[in-house]
């Protein structure tokens, strides 16, 4: 993960090809002891959604790699973070209308 303005980092994919990403959020797990870092690269799926990624990430910057999820519990947590944001994006959005 190479760090260059605040908010966005770049990958290098499998094929050699750097993608820019944004940073999303980044949040710690009480029940995994992990660090979790969720983002976009701003591409669109099949459904016209944004496809956002998450890893395991170091927070201290020692180890800049990005890791992989590797249990079902993770994947749990993260989706709970992801729908808590999502329904409190909702709720502004519909307060603002």
């Amino acid at each position: 993960m190479n760090e260059e303005k605040k908010g966005v980092f770049t990958i290098v994919d499998d094929k050699g090809k750097e993608i820019e990403c944004e940073i999303l959020f980044t949040f710690d797990s009480d029940e995994t002891k992990k660090s979790y870092i969720v983002y976009t690269d701003n591409t669109i799926d099949e459904e016209g959604s944004t496809k956002v990624y998450a890893s395991v990430y170091d927070p201290t910057g020692q180890n800049s790699a990005l890791l992989p999820i590797e249990t079902e519990k993770e994947w749990l947590v993260i989706e709970n973070i992801l729908s808590s944001v999502q329904q409190k994006i909702d709720e502004a959005e519909s307060a603002a209308n």
